[in-house]
């Protein structure tokens, strides 16, 4: 099979699996992530087969939905791509791509082997970030039973996985925890460059936000 029949089967078996979905990792989602990463792959000269299935194969089964197990979705990832022949080498690398490319907390450094990897990881980052990345935040605050934000709780810079996974918060600090931190992690020139005004954007909101909270505006 060619590899644009494989790319066509397995981006139709995401999108019946996440279609509807309503918590931020839906099929749209993933749609974003895998155009963003094309468009990174192509300049980054990667593997561009490695790249869209690791991009479309990304959230199948997110850990946030697994009691923080993140091999589920690699795992899941694996019988797709084998009921579909790909080659083994190929299996490997995109499911050593999901099992990297997640956030794991403030000081957990989850840094990619391979060029595929980092873009495919930037693609996300990208896609949680700026005006798309505040309504994530908010869709899957709402999904999780989240206060929107709580002065009295202040955001945590969380030195585990476990700790991250485990240690739910308000909407708002999970901008100081993670959103905020992202401009910096960036992989890829390209994303780099792509990654400062959606910061920018992020901080502009952060200070209106604070504003309307005190009833100042």
């Amino acid at each position: 099979m060619n590899n644009y029949k494989i790319i066509k089967q397995i981006s139709q078996e995401v999108r019946n699996k996440l279609d509807g979905e309503s918590s931020g990792h839906d099929w749209w989602h993933v749609y974003r992530v895998w155009q963003m990463a094309r468009h990174i792959g192509r300049k980054e000269s990667a593997n561009m087969l490695v790249v869209e299935l690791a991009a479309l194969l990304h959230d199948i089964s997110d850990w946030k939905f697994n009691n923080g197990d993140d091999t589920v979705g690699p795992k899941m990832a694996k019988r797709l791509l084998l009921k579909h022949g790909v080659d083994k080498e190929i299996i490997d690398h995109v499911c050593e791509i999901m099992l990297t490319m997640s956030y794991k907390g403030a000081g957990v450094k989850t840094e990619m082997r391979t060029l595929e990897g980092k873009i495919v990881q930037d693609a996300d980052r990208l896609d949680a970030i700026g005006a798309i990345g505040i309504g994530r935040t908010f869709a899957y605050g709402g999904h999780a039973n989240l206060q929107m934000h709580n002065p009295d709780k202040k955001p945590v810079m969380h030195k585990t996985k476990e700790e991250y996974f485990k240690n739910p918060t308000a909407t708002i600090n999970h901008f100081y925890e993670k959103l905020l931190l992202l401009k910096d992690r960036m992989n890829t020139k390209t994303a780099k460059k792509l990654a400062v005004g959606r910061h920018e954007f992020m901080k502009k909101y952060l200070e209106r936000f604070y504003k309307e909270w005190k009833g100042l505006n």
